[in-house]
């Protein structure tokens, strides 16, 4: 019998598929208004801008350090779906651009849709026991080594990033930037509750 508190294999993959395809739209929409976002996606962003590396590559190398911490903290599950959705998002934010155009993109109208579209993707990813791994993974150790709160080790991190992009980037898009990145924390805030949603 299906265990019902479980997500069958199918369900899991078109998590992943959705997770990642929606997470590169909304990095479509961020690099096309030149903004930038916090976690491991946010520093990715950051290099690509810096060295003109697309963002696909940049990111994935960023993450294979984060494997490792992913298995011995999540378990291999967790790490391989991490895997599989972080190469995913890395091919599909190479490709997506060319299928993708925007003739008209108001500003605040992207930096919000950016948030709501990644929101929703990591929401899915979190949901079927995956993540876009770095950061994330990392606070969660600190905080079983130290007792530092994981939200306290990744709320530094995002400072740090939007304090380094404020030396490249002009204020008007560090505010819109970090537009996006709050509509992201209020959509996961709001809607990843444990409580509730309990199927993994």
């Amino acid at each position: 019998m299906t265990d019902p508190a479980r997500h069958s294999l199918t369900e899991d993959a078109q998590a992943l598929a959705y997770g990642a395809g929606m997470a590169a739209f909304g990095i479509t929409l961020l690099t096309h208004l030149g903004l930038v976002t916090g976690q491991t996606a946010g520093l990715a962003v950051l290099i690509s801008y810096a060295t003109g590396w697309g963002f696909g590559p940049v990111f994935f190398v960023i993450n294979i350090p984060f494997y490792w911490i992913g298995y011995r903290r999540m378990g291999w599950q967790f790490t391989l779906k991490t895997f599989l959705a972080v190469g995913l998002l890395s091919a599909l934010s190479l490709w997506m651009p060319g299928w993708v155009s925007f003739a008209s993109l108001n500003p605040i109208f992207g930096a919000i849709l950016f948030g709501a579209v990644s929101g929703s993707a990591l929401l899915a990813l979190f949901r079927h026991g995956a993540s876009l791994g770095g950061v994330g993974i990392l606070a969660l150790l600190l905080q079983d080594k130290t007792g530092f709160r994981a939200g306290h080790t990744q709320l530094l991190f995002d400072a740090a990033l939007f304090a380094v992009a404020a030396t490249l980037l002009d204020w008007r898009t560090v505010a819109l930037s970090f537009l996006g990145a709050l509509v992201v924390n209020l959509v996961i805030a709001i809607n990843h509750r444990r409580d509730r949603y309990i199927a993994t």
